[in-house]
């Protein structure tokens, strides 16, 4: 009930999320990302590092302030209109926060002889946005300040661009699937990034702004604001006789973009093709929103009462839940902190593991409070656990299901049932 008289306005994630101490709003639009959020996320990080590690991108850092020249140099200062931030420093220089950095990592490849031997390039980094939003709402969905990653490609063709298109794609596929949640990808518009090819990410969720066109069939989809229904469906969809569109709401969480030479060429970006001939550098720039990749799973997978994380992130994995204090406590407290020590000692589980210690409790209200934060696992130790073979409750938050069983048992299912990020 206090989360609808709160928030009732807002969606399921984000009522959970403030409600159960995972963010604070420091001002409309602004959030902290509490340990319990901060745990999930530095997993995603992981996550995410590890896809682009395996299509050969390199991390890197840029800075959030961004001068003013290199933005005038494409057309964007003026362009990208008010929720561009800008402020000027003691003397009078202007900057900007900047909400991607297109024109900032050109500048910088653009200060090296590049020969087609260094070709493709791919740089990204995972870092705070900024974003002058008029209407700022929905917690982290539509905020600010963000985390994002930014990758940014270099490429001696358009076929070859078009290649790193497709690998960087994939690769968000892969990370998607990873992460257990459906997604749908679809054509997106260009807008002010610019270029010739798009395509966005959308976790479905009834919270989503985002209205999508999708042929059941084919798979095919588009972006309402791209175009319409109909010239979808007449001269994209395989199956335009029998096409069997559908309308989803979605959360853009992720935008891809082949962008051509709209950026190198401003930037006088070239590489050497053979002594005396240079060519224009074709680019690609794929961002993924991280802190909205975060609220927009919860959106997807919880129900109204109980946080459900993507298994793979979830900032623990298994809670272990003693008797409480009172008739032989002490018992299953010492067995307690035994099958602690044993699941910490297997190294994918080392850190994944709390035992909690508010014995003063009931277990119902201790197992009631790990569910709603998104625990998938609780292991309860109640009076079976006091028989001469002593038996463990396994529950399975997200399933609703339990089983009862001897340690070595237990130890071996969540061994070969739990995956964590190495």
């Amino acid at each position: 009930m206090a989360i609808k008289i709160m928030y009732q306005n807002s969606p399921i994630g984000s009522k959970l999320m403030k409600s159960y101490g995972m963010i604070f709003g420091v001002q409309t639009g602004l959030f902290y990302m509490l340990p319990w959020t901060q745990r999930a996320l530095d997993k995603l990080i992981r996550l995410i590092d590890q896809e682009m590690e395996s299509i050969g991108a390199q991390k890197m850092t840029m800075t959030c302030l961004t001068p003013a020249e290199l933005w005038k140099k494409t057309g964007r200062w003026d362009s990208m209109g008010s929720e561009l931030l800008k402020l000027p420093d003691r003397h009078k220089k202007m900057f900007c926060l900047g909400p991607t950095h297109e024109e900032a990592v050109t500048f910088l490849v653009s200060q090296k002889k590049l020969e087609r031997k260094h070709l493709p390039l791919k740089l990204y980094q995972i870092t705070r946005k900024f974003r002058d939003e008029m209407a700022p709402k929905y917690g982290l969905l539509r905020s600010r300040e963000f985390d994002m990653k930014d990758l940014y490609t270099f490429d001696e063709s358009v076929e070859k661009a078009e290649e790193t298109y497709n690998s960087v794609c994939d690769a968000y596929n892969r990370l998607f699937t990873r992460l257990g949640v459906n997604f749908i990808k679809v054509e997106g518009a260009t807008g002010v990034i610019g270029g010739t090819l798009s395509h966005e990410y959308h976790i479905p969720a009834s919270a989503g702004q985002d209205s999508l066109f999708i042929c059941n069939k084919c798979g095919i989809g588009v972006n309402k604001e791209v175009m319409d229904k109909d010239v979808l469906q007449t001269n994209h969809c395989k199956h335009r006789d029998c096409c069997d569109l559908k309308t989803s709401s979605g959360i853009e969480v992720g935008h891809t973009f082949l962008l051509g030479t709209k950026y190198s060429e401003p930037f006088n970006l070239h590489y050497n093709y053979v002594e005396g001939q240079k060519h224009l550098v074709e680019m690609g720039c794929f961002g993924l929103g991280v802190s909205r990749i975060l609220q927009a799973s919860i959106e997807h997978l919880s129900s109204d009462i109980q946080v459900v994380w993507p298994k793979l992130i979830a900032p623990y994995q298994v809670c272990i839940i003693p008797q409480k204090a009172g008739y032989k406590a002490d018992v299953t407290w010492a067995l307690a902190e035994q099958l602690y020590d044993q699941l910490n000692s297997i190294p994918h589980l080392r850190g994944e593991i709390v035992l909690h210690d508010k014995i003063q409790l009931s277990i119902g209200k201790r197992l009631k409070n790990m569910r709603r934060i998104g625990f998938p696992y609780a292991i309860v130790l109640g009076k079976k656990a006091l028989e001469e073979e002593p038996l463990f409750e396994l529950q399975s938050l997200y399933s609703n299901s339990s089983d009862m069983l001897t340690m070595p048992d237990l130890i071996d299912k969540l061994k070969n049932s739990i995956e964590t990020i190495k």
